[in-house]
């Protein structure tokens, strides 16, 4: 039953995140930001959030231009959250996004995955009947 508690914790934790990122004023965080994930302790004391950017130059910047606002984050969250510990937030680089477009593009890639009965592989599926 604490684990459900803890997941819905990191839903409303990740949920106001994604709506505070926008009001950050420092000038390195900036483009598109997501929250991908938020992985809370079980004493609420830490919670590590994962963000993915869109332009993978300038993710570092933007990390550190979060840890920076951390402070601000953290008072704003403890306002819009009813806990009794707002957790102190830390701010981890994902690129969980990027991993999952390069499986896909293997996953598309002729070379890279073999057909699954090789007694079948001389059957070809787009041919043309005529």
């Amino acid at each position: 039953m604490a684990s459900n508690r803890i997941g819905r914790i990191n839903e409303e934790i990740q949920r106001e995140l994604a709506s505070l990122i926008r009001t950050v004023k420092d000038p390195r965080v900036h483009g598109l930001v997501s929250i991908t994930a938020v992985e809370t302790t079980s004493d609420l004391r830490y919670a590590k959030i994962f963000v993915s950017v869109l332009d993978k130059s300038d993710v570092k910047e933007v990390v550190k231009g979060l840890k920076s606002a951390a402070g601000y984050l953290r008072r704003e969250l403890g306002a819009a959250l009813n806990l009794r510990y707002t957790p102190e937030l830390l701010f981890v680089e994902d690129d969980s996004i990027g991993q999952g477009a390069h499986i896909l593009s293997m996953l598309r890639d002729p070379e890279v995955v073999k057909p699954a009965n090789p007694a079948n592989a001389h059957i070809n599926l787009e041919e043309d009947e005529e």
